[in-house]
């Protein structure tokens, strides 16, 4: 049985991440430009990020100062807006 690679991880985190941020715009009834431009962000950028992606085949991974910046044009405390058990980050340590 193989585990499955970090990056797969990430991915599905990022998806995670992605169905957090659409569930709370929703909720909010906001639409996504305006949650956008709220945190400045380009509005392609932010449907990007709901898709769980930061360019077509690579998982999302949005700077701190953005995560604030979305937390706060959603009203959210960032432990509401990411999912639970982020995967591994580092990549190991040689000794």
């Amino acid at each position: 049985m193989s585990t499955p690679s970090p990056e797969r991880d990430w991915a599905a985190y990022a998806r995670e991440l992605g169905t957090n941020l659409h569930r709370a715009r929703i909720a909010k009834g906001e639409s996504q430009e305006r949650i956008a431009h709220a945190a400045g962000l380009a509005g392609y950028t932010y449907q990007k990020f709901e898709k769980g992606e930061s360019k077509p085949g690579s998982p999302a991974n949005p700077t701190l100062r953005t995560l604030f910046a979305l937390c706060e044009a959603l009203d959210l405390e960032l432990t509401e807006l990411l999912p639970p058990n982020p995967p591994q980050a580092s990549r190991g340590v040689s000794e």
